[in-house]
């Protein structure tokens, strides 16, 4: 406790001197996720399922631009241009308009995204997450980085359970069907932040902790943050966007499931159809 009271003094020290000052940064992150492939049965060869995870590295494995400053951040996808003569189509390619805004001051967070080629800006109110501070320390880069840990409850889209097939579909029952829809999901989250750099923001939609986030564990993803500019020469600008349909977390994914149910079907009955002509 006394270690995390010393966390604590020299957050707060740090954030008065610069409380008068300018104060801004960027911070680059590389993600990377893992799959289970046991997913895909037992069935499947070695060497399809290393085809399947070669054609989703562009959705697993991603690098993210973090610009914050004392009251706001925005985390966007960092897009590179592929080269010439790249051809075929690959899972998780992005056209880099999405992100992430996150305004401290009014503690509101706007998720700009894209999905069935309609734009969205899911709206939230952020509420403090409730971290566990703990004493643990490792070096990251040349910052001394805190351990913090919660559990979060896990509003994002299980597309799995959305494009599965599953044979007992048709053999479950209303009652199993209200317990599944109750069930509520957990994620233990990881994280570790340097109050050498005071401002209450990270990757993705984490926040809430005394300093930058520079390394995250969250169910099979890590974020880990690469390189650090603070206080550049030019002025950091962000934006809060503005273009899309605006929904809240509870909409937006109501609606990509209902989209993402009709693909599906409209997909096995295309098949069915072509069972029948030949």
């Amino acid at each position: 406790m006394k270690t995390l009271h010393i966390v604590l003094v020299l957050f707060f020290v740090t954030l008065t001197t610069i409380a008068q000052k300018k104060f801004q940064g960027k911070a680059t992150y590389m993600s990377k996720t893992t799959v289970d492939m046991s997913r895909f049965g037992d069935k499947m060869s070695e060497q399809r399922k290393r085809q399947i995870l070669n054609r989703m590295k562009s959705f697993l494995e991603k690098t993210y631009i973090l610009s914050f400053n004392k009251n706001e951040s925005s985390f966007k996808e960092n897009v590179k241009l592929e080269a010439p003569g790249t051809n075929g189509p690959r899972w998780g390619r992005s056209n880099g308009k999405g992100s992430i805004y996150k305004n401290l001051k009014e503690r509101r967070m706007i998720e700009d995204t894209e999905q069935f080629s309609k734009r969205f800006l899911i709206k939230e109110n952020m509420e403090q997450p409730k971290w566990q501070l703990g004493t643990e320390t490792k070096q990251i880069g040349n910052y001394i980085a805190y351990k913090a840990t919660y559990v979060k409850e896990d509003k994002s889209i299980d597309w799995g359970s959305i494009f599965r097939r599953r044979e007992n579909d048709k053999k479950k029952d209303s009652t199993n069907a209200k317990e599944k829809k109750e069930k509520v999901k957990t994620l233990l989250v990881t994280a570790w932040y340097t109050p050498q750099i005071p401002v209450s923001a990270g990757p993705a939609d984490y926040w809430g902790l005394p300093g930058l986030i520079l390394e995250l564990n969250a169910g099979r993803t890590t974020m880990l943050c690469t390189e650090i500019v603070l206080n550049p020469d030019e002025d950091i600008i962000i934006s809060e966007p503005k273009k899309g349909k605006k929904v809240t977390r509870e909409e937006y994914n109501k609606i990509i499931k209902q989209k993402s149910e009709e693909l599906r079907e409209n997909f096995r009955n295309r098949r069915r159809g072509s069972g029948r002509r030949f």
